[in-house]
């Protein structure tokens, strides 16, 4: 359910409400192996399915940071304003990870509303972006994500 909308006060005038919900998508061990090669991150528990089938989860699970690194992609996607010519990741409030994710995983993210602060020439905002994992009985990630947008 993704959402436009004309104008930042027309966003921000839905503050306290969840605005949008992304299209699942499936994590691939092709996504999780070229996160490991942009980071470093090789540990076993990522990058080698062999190993991992002995593991705690039974295969591959993502990295953290890499759910986390898209969350700007869920908001992106879902979430568009007219009149703004740019918008910036500003940080995090909070970041929790909840759950693992297996390899083939597919995850949707819900997108709240949390606050609305004016901006010179623009407007920042703070989220809550709840990553689910399909058939899991807890979300796998929930941030609170801050953007600045600009007119």
């Amino acid at each position: 359910m993704s959402k436009t909308f004309d104008t930042l006060a027309e966003l921000a005038a839905c503050v306290g409400q969840e605005v949008a919900v992304t299209d699942w998508f499936t994590v691939t061990q092709q996504h999780i192996d070229q996160f490991a090669a942009a980071t470093g991150d090789h540990q076993w528990i990522h990058v080698d399915p062999e190993r991992a089938k002995a593991g705690p989860f039974g295969a591959t699970i993502a990295h953290g940071y890499l759910t986390l690194s898209m969350l700007a992609g869920f908001l992106g996607g879902v979430v568009q304003v007219r009149d703004v010519r740019m918008g910036v990741n500003y940080g995090l409030n909070k970041v929790r990870f909840m759950a693992p994710v297996p390899v083939g995983s597919r995850l949707r993210a819900r997108q709240t509303l949390l606050g609305a602060q004016p901006l010179e020439g623009g407007m920042q905002l703070a989220w809550r972006t709840t990553v689910e994992r399909e058939g899991a009985d807890k979300p796998v990630c929930v941030a609170e994500p801050l953007a600045q947008y600009f007119i």
